[in-house]
């Protein structure tokens, strides 16, 4: 059964314009996300902008929005085919769990 969908779109620039200022990108990615999107072959910006949709997705399926829990807690990784997964720590974790837990779908393009 699936309990909630989300879907959303950044604008790359806006990315971009992030990783010129000191600090944000920690205030919204987990260290894992930052060090992989550093190695893709399309750059950096636009893996941070798939993976940062991803996130606000996220909250948009669960109906309560990003308001419960920091976007740092949700990591958007990758599993060992390369496949996206969703990694929740904390207090994302304990509203995921809260609205029913279950198996998160990914796809970003």
């Amino acid at each position: 059964m699936i309990s909630g969908i989300g879907i959303d779109i950044v604008h790359v620039d806006r990315i971009r314009r992030w990783m010129d200022e000191p600090g944000i990108l920690q205030r919204f990615f987990n260290p894992a996300e930052i060090e992989t999107a550093s190695f893709r072959k399309k750059g950096m910006a636009l893996s941070l902008a798939a993976r940062f949709a991803a996130k606000e997705a996220f909250g948009k399926a669960l109906g309560s929005g990003l308001a419960n829990f920091a976007l740092k807690e949700v990591a958007v990784v990758n599993d060992s085919l390369g496949r996206p997964i969703m990694r929740l720590e904390g207090n994302a974790r304990r509203e995921f769990e809260r609205h029913g837990g279950g198996k998160i779908h990914i796809s970003m393009t």
